[in-house]
């Protein structure tokens, strides 16, 4: 499909160091974004008419604790991934596959579950929504063939924090299998988020050195102040959750910008959890975080879709030629005191969704389901696929 979206006021780059692209038109062919600007509408299947409200890439919520399908036993939910979609959320990445019922702790058991969420995903598109599942849940006694074992089947994600090791330093050895076999390894950090698990350290994070430092900000309790400053200098990535704690979200970002690691700070949800199920999660961070302090709203988007891609080594998250085109509009709400969706965002108001498109797909066009409706009319202007949109 040939898809545009025209008449655009802003287009967001996905990159915070340099967020704005000077255009208004974004052409997607075959799943790709294949250019930025003067375009042949003409060729088009469909056109989409923005109104002079913004194109951003679609979010990258690195932390969802999926199951399979679109359905969440932590919260007995049907359908919340396609909800998230509404929520401008496009891709999310498996935190581990923690909430399937008898969750095996055994070898082989772990080993199956990865693979298998793995596989499933790689077929089933919630929504339109991209699923990268099958996050590897290190336990003791896996060694470096299993390893390689699960990655040679298409695993590449594994996780530390649920396991049946005896303290947090016995992740160390595992972590370093992990990323030995090419896997990218993510912690659990923070106090305990459910019955029989244990705290993990500023100090821990240190040791066990992951690839990323999930939910920093605490899921939900955090670490203490001092680490982010010890954490940021690391080469680590420090990901921000909805459902950690806003003031250390903040404090965590700051010491990002100190350190020139800004471009390591990412964000997600860390749901379903006992948070619940947050389809506004990744934007009400976003928005939280940079109502009440200085943060720039460009620098938090890009935590939550460039920033993602670079850590992740995703082909989404920026808009620019040969990128996947998932892309979102978005809009000041109607009826509120701002203009444009960055200003509204600034001010701490929930931004208006007001169209998603995945693989170059517009998945619905005019209004999402979840957000209060656009200022300016986001509406088909040509379609010759016989659909709604």
């Amino acid at each position: 499909m040939r898809t545009a979206i025209t008449n655009i006021g802003a287009v967001l780059s996905g990159d915070w160091r340099d967020p704005f692209v000077e255009a208004d038109t974004v052409v997607a062919d075959g799943g790709l974004i294949e250019s930025i600007g003067d375009a042949d509408l003409g060729s088009c299947d469909v056109v989409i008419d923005a109104g002079g409200a913004t194109v951003a890439p679609g979010l990258i919520d690195s932390h969802v604790h999926v199951a399979f399908g679109d359905f969440t036993p932590r919260q007995n939910t049907i359908g919340y991934l396609e909800s998230y979609l509404h929520g401008g959320t496009t891709t999310v990445l498996s935190a581990g596959e923690v909430h399937i019922p008898g969750r095996p702790h055994d070898l082989a058991g772990v080993k199956a579950l990865a693979v298998a969420a793995h596989k499933c995903y790689e077929n089933f598109r919630p929504g339109g929504m991209r699923v990268h599942a099958g996050s590897l849940l290190l336990e003791p006694g896996l060694e470096p063939n299993d390893f390689a074992a699960v990655r040679a089947d298409g695993v590449w994600l594994s996780k530390a924090g649920f396991g049946d090791v005896e303290s947090a330093k016995d992740y160390v050895e595992l972590v370093a299998m992990a990323k030995e076999a090419g896997l990218v390894t993510t912690l659990h950090t923070g106090g305990c988020s459910i019955p029989g698990t244990f705290p993990v350290t500023g100090e821990d994070v240190l040791d066990i050195n992951p690839d990323i430092s999930f939910h920093i900000n605490g899921g939900p309790v955090a670490i203490e102040d001092r680490y982010y400053d010890m954490i940021a200098p690391t080469g680590m990535g420090m990901q921000v959750c909805a459902a950690g704690n806003l003031r250390t979200g903040i404090l965590a970002a700051e010491a990002a910008h100190r350190h020139d690691a800004f471009d390591r700070l990412l964000i997600g949800t860390d749901t379903p959890t006992g948070s619940g199920i947050m389809p506004l999660g990744m934007l009400y961070t976003i928005i939280h975080m940079a109502a009440v302090s200085d943060l720039n709203v460009t620098d938090l988007i890009g935590a939550a879709t460039g920033n993602v891609a670079r850590m992740f080594a995703l082909n989404n998250g920026l808009i620019a030629p040969g990128r996947d085109a998932d892309l979102i509009v978005i809009d000041a709400p109607l009826g509120g005191t701002k203009h444009t969706a960055l200003d509204a965002m600034k001010n701490g108001d929930m931004v208006a969704v007001g169209a998603v498109i995945t693989e170059g797909v517009p998945r619905f066009v005019g209004r999402s389901r979840n957000t209060p409706p656009t200022t300016r009319a986001v509406q088909v202007a040509r379609s010759n696929v016989l659909r709604e949109y």
